[in-house]
């Protein structure tokens, strides 16, 4: 009950705040009428008001109950060997740095490394109000060219790796799991070393057997602990489908069954011509360094307003 309302205020805040711009520049342009403001002055304002207002109509998409939620973000390298691989650990990078910047807690919860370097597959977890909704538009393959740093010859090269990002169900929304219908594993962490490492089985993962979904998570060092991740997890994924479940008439933008391959990319990173294009808005930022630091928002936004059209 406390965070809905603390999410109903910031509404009902947002709503004052554009009420109260909009009041300014009317009294404003009445004192512009009287020839007592210049019309630099009006033109100033009313940019401000209008930037206000685009804010609060791009935060308006967020109408989805899902929205609110936290979300989890699973990154597969694709088509393209270790430096898709490579490619696939940048693209965790640049998500936890947005999360960072954008104050969500964020924790890894499983990860499967390279055979020489990156990933194969990692999935971490953005715990904040909302992150779901900004970050849903990432689902798709994401795909990189550069001057490959792996190949001898220096030649530029394409890697592609898929991102699919979930609700991270919690107390508000009831999904209902047999445990008849559950298969567990218990496994030995893998990590760099050091503390990443466990020398007892507290890695678990788990089926569920009438979907075929499978999560492991090796967060925590007590078993109990990744059991329960698991399982939030494993609803997480349920609730996922659900939704594009009922989404499917409407749009197969969200779908996640593109091939992780040429031609199905939502978003291209072209380093070495410094754009970063999404092929859905169109929406591009010269500035690849900023993005890969986790410059997401113009991004999110563009996707946002999009797909709310």
């Amino acid at each position: 009950m406390i965070k809905e309302l603390k999410i109903n205020k910031g509404w009902v805040k947002k709503y004052e705040e554009v009420e109260s711009a909009v009041d300014d520049l009317e009294v404003l342009f009445e004192f512009y009428k009287e020839e007592e403001v210049t019309e630099e002055e009006i033109l100033k304002k009313y940019a401000e008001v209008t930037e206000i207002v685009d804010e609060a109509e791009f935060k308006s998409t967020l109408n989805r109950k899902e929205d609110e939620l936290s979300c989890i973000i699973e990154i597969n390298a694709g088509a393209g060997g270790t430096e898709a691989c490579d490619w696939a650990e940048m693209l965790y990078r640049m998500y936890v740095m947005y999360g960072e910047k954008a104050d969500y807690k964020v924790s890894e919860l499983n990860r499967v490394s390279g055979d020489v370097a990156g990933v194969r597959s990692v999935e971490i977890e953005l715990k904040g109000d909302y992150a779901y909704g900004m970050l849903k538009g990432e689902n798709g393959v994401h795909r990189l060219v550069r001057i490959s740093p792996f190949n001898s010859q220096g030649k530029r090269m394409t890697s592609f790796a898929s991102v699919f990002v979930h609700p991270l169900v919690d107390d508000s929304i009831e999904i209902e799991v047999n445990p008849a219908d559950l298969d567990w594993d218990t496994f030995r962490a893998s990590g760099a070393g050091g503390q990443h490492v466990n020398k007892t089985e507290s890695a678990v993962r788990v089926r569920h057997l009438p979907s075929g979904i499978v999560v492991e998570c090796q967060q925590e060092r007590s078993q109990h602990l990744n059991r329960e991740k698991a399982i939030t997890m494993l609803k997480s994924r349920l609730y996922q489908k659900e939704i594009e479940r009922q989404m499917a008439e409407r749009t197969e933008i969200e779908s996640g069954k593109m091939k992780n391959e040429w031609g199905s990319q939502i978003r291209s990173y072209v380093l070495d011509d410094r754009r970063v294009k999404d092929h859905r808005t169109n929406f591009q930022n010269n500035n690849t360094d900023g993005v890969l630091d986790g410059d997401l928002y113009g991004f999110l936004k563009a996707y946002l307003m999009w797909d709310g059209k």
